[in-house]
């Protein structure tokens, strides 16, 4: 069964990780991905290592980690479009595509012919997809963002960290960058309602998309708790503003996640614990009461959650309809009977490891699942087969751009 977007092609002219993240959303979809790099040093993230893919004899490859978890299901093809030559082979691959994806500083591919009025021109049906760090206009429209900045300006960053009275106390990022992922994920979203839209009226359209809006949109209850009240919510470290007890506990051999989210909860949780008396305290018995009395419950249910260890913890509370869980390391996550039991880890044969490990797509679909065909690919892999095969170009020709540094060798 050919995958649900196996009709559309998609021109990838972005790089790092959000735009690459949207062209692979696409490509595990079905979509032909092309992703047109550099010639000589590619997507940024192809050395942002070590740790990089290493081959049968434990060498280390080209290829970083890093660049892998963004790029497979892609066609990679090296042209130099700071040449005439090279804008005119991107302009007529922009012809035959359905999608484009770039995120270049505002107006940075306005002077290659690669914006989107240009590119309309030669494809009125193109849907073009501007990723940017704060959008096509406004006063920050020039500035560069970045993931990290994007977290601090936009407000994670004085969510996320251990509060102010406690020992290490002050903002910390998250440990990936969630920012680009969402805008990713947000992108291949506008992207899909577009080619929905044209489906319909035939008219293609561009999308601007910016990394702080999606940062701030993604603030949900926290940015809700401020517009409702003029009140800036305060770092509480792993505990939740809205719901107590929704944190993590010490226990005899290590730590646990308690994840109580209603009062029905509560009770099956004081009952395991021994302590129903705290159900019937007017102080606990319902959720806006314990937040409420958060700094008194919190260090009650601590006294008690040392009493046994995490895995007994976890066994009695799962017997109760009680949900709770484990702090793994990534070590423990992928080794998890469910993480393996959805087969959330993946191989695929590549040209220079011979397989490299990736973790698969969150999405499952029962008429157009998704497909892992192609590795991350290596830098120009495809160059030559996509200039013949999408743009007619014989070898000729190719072995001509090739020399002249045009396209990559």
């Amino acid at each position: 069964m050919a995958g649900a977007l196996s009709h559309i092609r998609v021109l990838d002219l972005s790089r790092i990780l959000a735009g690459p993240w949207a062209g692979q959303i696409l490509g595990d979809l079905g979509a032909e991905v092309i992703k047109v790099e550099r010639p000589v040093v590619g997507d940024d993230t192809r050395a942002w290592g070590p740790p990089y893919l290493r081959d049968a004899h434990g060498e280390n490859t080209a290829e970083a980690a890093y660049y892998l978890c963004a790029n497979r299901n892609k066609k990679s093809v090296t042209i130099d479009f700071t040449q005439a030559e090279g804008q005119a082979l991107v302009r007529e691959l922009a012809a035959r595509s359905d999608v484009v994806i770039e995120n270049f500083k505002v107006g940075g591919l306005q002077q290659y012919g690669l914006d989107y009025d240009s590119l309309k021109a030669v494809n009125p049906g193109l849907i073009y997809c501007s990723i940017t760090g704060f959008g096509q206009d406004g006063p920050y429209a020039t500035r560069a963002g970045y993931d990290f900045l994007i977290q601090g300006l936009g407000g994670l960053m004085s969510l996320t960290g251990r509060k102010e009275s406690e020992a290490g106390a002050g903002p910390t990022k998250v440990g990936v960058a969630l920012t680009d992922i969402l805008t990713g994920l947000y992108a291949s979203t506008s992207i899909l309602a577009a080619l929905a839209h044209r489906d319909l009226t035939g008219i293609g359209q561009n999308i601007d998309l910016a990394l702080l809006d999606v940062q701030v949109a993604c603030l949900a209850n926290q940015a809700m708790n401020f517009l409702t009240t003029g009140v800036p919510p305060k770092r509480l470290g792993n505990a939740h503003p809205n719901i107590v007890p929704y944190q993590d506990f010490p226990t005899s051999d290590g730590d646990m996640i308690l994840a109580v989210g209603n009062d029905s909860q509560f009770a099956k949780f004081c009952a395991v614990a021994g302590r129903t008396e705290w159900a019937q305290d007017a102080r606990f018995a319902k959720n806006a009461a314990r937040v409420t009395h958060r700094e008194i419950l919190v260090p009650l249910i601590r006294q008690a959650s040392v009493m046994r260890t995490t895995r007994e913890w976890i066994s009695l509370l799962e017997q109760a309809g009680v949900p709770c869980g484990p702090i793994n390391d990534l070590a423990n996550v992928f080794d998890d009977a469910q993480v393996q039991a959805r087969g959330i880890k993946i191989e695929l044969s590549h040209p220079t490891a011979g397989t490299v490990p990736l973790v698969a797509s969150p999405i499952r679909m029962s008429e157009t699942p998704v497909e892992y065909r192609n590795a991350p690919p290596l830098l120009g892999q495809h160059t030559h087969d996509v200039l013949a095969a999408v743009l007619g170009l014989d070898s000729m020709e190719i072995e001509r751009l090739a020399k002249i540094g045009v396209i990559g060798t």
